[in-house]
């Protein structure tokens, strides 16, 4: 019996036909594989399974997932951290790993923005949303935002330009955004890669957020998302929600940042092309 995978066409285009079709076949199938997405075991004989294309610079690398956890499709990642990977799997680990376990709550590490150039910093945890438990991303820049095209006269059109693209403004934390269409957030390999947004005039999806390097999550935040299979992203300007150490403290922040009309928020699926 061929295994139950999924190959897209930009993974196809990627590998060529003749390689696809030996996967299809059952040729280069892995059989059982740890998802690279939600790292438990699969069966390609027994589940839908996507076939994941990793692309650096130099190096490509096949990998697996659950259908349920990630789409099939190509990610594009740094060359180091694509060699990193192929370390891993074939053992030759050297030196420390990059970045150590996460806590509930880490803050995505951001590159040293030029002056008066604004970074988006965005935090993970656990939030209990109308009485259940929901992976969150919170949102929050180093600056303020100006629109596009201006040079800013010292306001900020973070919250504006949110509501343009679709956010809505959070008046109760305990309420669940709604779900916005064409945008998702993209987590593979274990890792937190880029929220994604919709490409202009129906193209591909772009990044609107990317990891200046791939973001450890928590287990607890990882195993939630995997079953939810959404993600609540909010957003607030500079000085709203801070570095908070806990989850407890990330909430107390959401809810005085929204009851100070300062809190946006958009449901997305745990999905995304790159």
């Amino acid at each position: 019996m061929p295994p139950m995978l999924d190959v897209s066409e930009d993974v196809r285009a990627e590998i060529g036909d003749e390689e696809a079709e030996r996967l299809l076949a059952g040729e280069n199938a892995p059989g059982s594989y740890d998802c690279t997405s939600c790292r438990t075991p699969g069966d390609s004989a027994q589940e839908r399974t996507s076939t994941v294309l990793f692309v650096g610079e130099e190096t490509a690398v096949l990998a697996f997932a659950h259908a349920s956890c990630i789409p099939s499709q190509v990610v594009q990642v740094a060359e180091a951290e694509l060699q990193g990977a192929v370390r891993s799997i074939t053992g030759e680990r050297s030196g420390s790993p990059q970045g150590a376990p996460a806590p509930s709550a880490p803050m995505a590490p951001a590159p040293e923005p030029a002056p008066g150039q604004a970074v988006l910093g965005i935090t993970s945890g656990l939030i209990l949303v109308n009485g259940e438990l929901h992976p969150a991303l919170v949102v929050e820049p180093t600056a303020p935002i100006a629109r596009p095209g201006t040079l800013g006269n010292g306001g900020d059109d973070f919250l504006t330009l949110l509501i343009e693209q679709g956010f809505a403004p959070v008046h109760d934390v305990n309420q669940p955004p709604v779900h916005l269409p064409g945008w998702s957030v993209l987590l593979a390999m274990g890792q937190l890669h880029a929220v994604l947004q919709p490409g202009t005039g129906g193209g591909s999806p772009v990044a609107w957020w990317q990891a200046h390097q791939p973001l450890q999550v928590a287990d607890s935040w990882r195993t939630t998302a995997n079953k939810t299979h959404t993600v609540l992203v909010y957003a607030a300007p500079v000085g709203s929600i801070g570095q908070q150490p806990r989850e407890d403290l990330l909430r107390d922040a959401l809810e005085k940042a929204a009851a100070s009309g300062l809190l946006v928020a958009a449901a997305m699926p745990l999905a995304g092309t790159s």
